[in-house]
């Protein structure tokens, strides 16, 4: 059911957005569009792609303007369109996806990159007080980062903290007096390792408890519950409603995202997966990797296990073995009655008995981002479109268009290059390309990894699907909420060995959780042989 705006607090907002209305041509991106923040408030801006989140970004930000629509920031009226820099000197702060980092620079230029680019008096620099002052940014903000090292050097994790770090601080020299009351978390933790993710969080409590606000997009649903006061949903460029997180379920916000987003995908699995082959499972005995030591696992028909562990773990490992794409691998697979030595085993032999990889990687090991999506979605099965040693493009052009509708691609165009596909969409061009060939085992590493709820709803309903349909699936992640959410089992992998296996009831994500922080891992990074061996 959809939910109706809550009554705003009192309490003056920092920022006040009404009657947004943004178009492209003949495109509505925004329809007349709302949103309110309030000082030292966490509130979640949730919709699926295309639903308008970053033009809304955009219009705060002052890089686009809208047709219609007003913008306060603390009860002070601005003007469309906002001149350049007036949302800074606002105090309106903006960390995006990508981070707006230049890894060949230091640490203290990418924190004062504003007053670099900005400053009408840098003729000369003082670089001993200029990294001074950087160090005691850094410290005061919990950060021990050396200003004068490359950016290059740092982690991931500690890269997105500084990016943090450099908008609450950012400063110019004609606007020196400029104070953060707004920061813009556009998809922060995305990229990040999941045991990593808490370090931005604390931070963004820190930010809460000065009072500043945080407006803060993401996909993850976990992140959003345990982390936001308020959330306000887009759909189709229209407000759904804004609604109290504690006074709102998961199943409440998915509907409120996706509304019936997935009733027309209802015989899609059908139509392409395999049926099922009774009792026939999938055994790995004694398959030990670079990271895993003798490893047993057994998978039946219909069933869905998932692995998982801390980072480092290797638990994806398994999942590679299983495929022939791993390295210094030893073991044995069994299919039903094959049975192969894993040292022998090549995607192209695992191909021939049934199996499909979903990898986690899908730019670099899933599709040819350059190429179509029906070169994508057909690729798998170009062998049995030549006749008389030509390739039938009408039969090519047939099977995309058919698999471009049934997993719902947008836009629904198969010649189109994938990489103009967002995130969620490539994925599900990734899912066309191996339900074609109607898998018995469907590996997946991180399967709705960087997608939008909407395509993570469909991505888990094909899995649920399949394994109704006799498919054997196997799920590596490290999202413990999904696999307590969507498994039938859980195997947890720690210091190279199976720990537990979580069946039944016990498959829920505290119990995942606690299981994994119990494992001590002290596995080393796993490195993966190519997909194409």
């Amino acid at each position: 059911m959809e939910r109706s705006p809550q009554a705003i607090a009192p309490t003056l907002p920092i920022l006040a957005a009404r009657g947004i209305t943004k178009r492209y041509g003949g495109t509505l991106a925004l329809d007349s569009a709302s949103i309110s923040v309030l000082p030292a408030e966490v509130h979640g801006l949730l919709g699926q792609n295309g639903s308008g989140k970053s033009t809304l970004i955009k219009i705060l930000a002052g890089v686009v303007t809208p047709e219609e629509g007003e913008l306060a920031v603390l009860d002070q009226q601005l003007t469309f369109p906002l001149p350049f820099g007036e949302a800074h000197r606002r105090g309106l702060r903006f960390v995006h996806q990508n981070l707006g980092l230049i890894p060949s620079l230091t640490v203290g230029e990418n924190l004062f990159i504003d007053r670099l680019a900005l400053s009408r008096r840098n003729v000369y620099i003082n670089w001993g007080a200029f990294f001074d002052e950087a160090e005691a940014i850094l410290r005061r903000h919990g950060l021990d980062f050396d200003p004068r090292a490359p950016l290059h050097q740092l982690p991931l994790i500690d890269r997105s903290l500084l990016a943090i770090t450099r908008a609450v601080a950012a400063k110019t020299d004609d606007d020196s007096s400029s104070k953060a009351h707004l920061i813009v978390l556009d998809e922060p933790t995305v990229f990040l390792p999941r045991d990593d993710v808490g370090r931005v969080f604390a931070m963004i409590r820190d930010l809460v408890a000065k009072g500043i606000g945080v407006l803060f997009v993401s996909h993850r649903m976990d992140e959003v519950r345990d982390h936001t006061d308020r959330v306000t949903v887009l759909r189709d460029g229209r407000n759904v409603g804004t609604v109290e997180t504690d006074k709102t379920s998961d199943d409440e916000l998915v509907h409120m995202i996706v509304g019936d987003h997935t009733a027309r995908r209802a015989r899609a699995v059908e139509e392409l997966a395999a049926k099922s082959e009774g009792d026939v499972a999938l055994k790995l005995r004694n398959v030990s990797t670079r990271t895993l030591r003798q490893i047993d696992l057994t998978v039946r028909a219909g069933e869905i296990l998932g692995i998982t562990g801390l980072a480092g773990a290797g638990y994806e490992e398994v999942l590679y073995a299983a495929f022939g794409a791993g390295r210094g691998v030893s073991g044995r697979l069994e299919l039903g009655s094959t049975q192969v030595d894993v040292r022998d085993l090549t995607p192209h032999r695992a191909m021939e008995l049934g199996m499909a990889l979903i990898p986690a990687e899908r730019l670099l090991h899933g599709i040819a981002s350059r190429a179509t999506i029906e070169e994508n979605e057909t690729i798998t099965i170009l062998d049995s479109q030549f006749k008389r040693l030509f390739l039938r493009r009408s039969g090519l052009n047939e099977v995309a268009s058919r698999l471009t509708a049934q997993l719902g691609i947008q836009p629904p165009d198969h010649e189109m290059q994938t990489d103009q596909l967002s995130g969620g969409n490539q994925q599900r061009v990734l899912l066309a390309k191996w339900l074609v060939r109607r898998p018995r085992v469907l590996l997946l590493h991180e399967p709705t990894q960087g997608v939008d709820v909407g395509a993570r709803v469909d991505i888990t309903t094909f899995i649920r699907q399949m394994a109704g349909l006799g498919t054997i699936v196997i799920c590596g992640s490290a999202e413990y909420e999904q696999l307590a959410d969507l498994c039938t089992k859980v195997a947890i992998i720690g210091d190279g060995r199976i720990s537990r296996i979580l069946e039944g009831d016990d498959v829920t994500r505290e119990n995942i959780l606690g299981e994994c922080l119990r494992t001590s891992s002290k596995a080393r990074p796993v490195e993966f042989g190519t997909l194409t061996k």
